[in-house]
């Protein structure tokens, strides 16, 4: 579903198909506006996440000052990609956009807690939607907490109901 761009909303970005699933289920919780987020097609690695925004979307975001954006890639192990990723970001859109995504790929989050990759999203947006930090405080996860904070202030008041 496509959002209204004159009001709140957010995109997000996938590196990859099961990052798709996995944002694809955080929309299924019931208590989601799913008017005011659209998970985009993934585009296959986490550098091309990072141009498809700088090249695609920085652009469109200063033209829709209601727009935010969800870069959601995996940090194969790498503590330092965030950094990277954060200093690709132009300074006028940094309190819009959000980094996010497993320590080391979704699989393996997969395989840790057996769950498929849509019922992983939506034990995520749970955790959002109910101010619990159940599934985001697994230890494939937990280093998003600075930026997950970031974003759920920012976000919640428009996207949970």
């Amino acid at each position: 579903m496509s959002s209204n761009k004159h009001r709140p909303h957010i995109l997000v970005l996938p590196e990859d198909d099961a990052n798709r699933q996995i944002a694809n289920g955080f929309i299924l919780d019931l208590n989601l506006n799913s008017r005011a987020i659209q998970v985009l097609p993934e585009v296959r690695g986490w550098i091309d996440v990072v141009e498809k925004f700088t090249n695609d979307y920085a652009s469109t975001m200063r033209q829709y000052p209601y727009r935010m954006i969800a870069l959601l890639i995996d940090f194969d192990e790498h503590e330092d990609r965030l950094s990277y990723v954060k200093a690709q970001i132009p300074d006028d859109l940094e309190n819009r956009v959000f980094v996010l995504g497993v320590l080391s790929e979704p699989e393996r989050l997969r395989r840790d807690i057996n769950k498929d990759f849509e019922n992983i999203g939506e034990a995520l947006a749970k955790d959002c939607s109910d101010n619990t930090n159940e599934l985001w405080g697994h230890e494939l996860l937990k280093h998003n907490k600075t930026e997950l904070d970031r974003m759920i202030s920012s976000v919640k008041p428009f996207l949970f109901n």
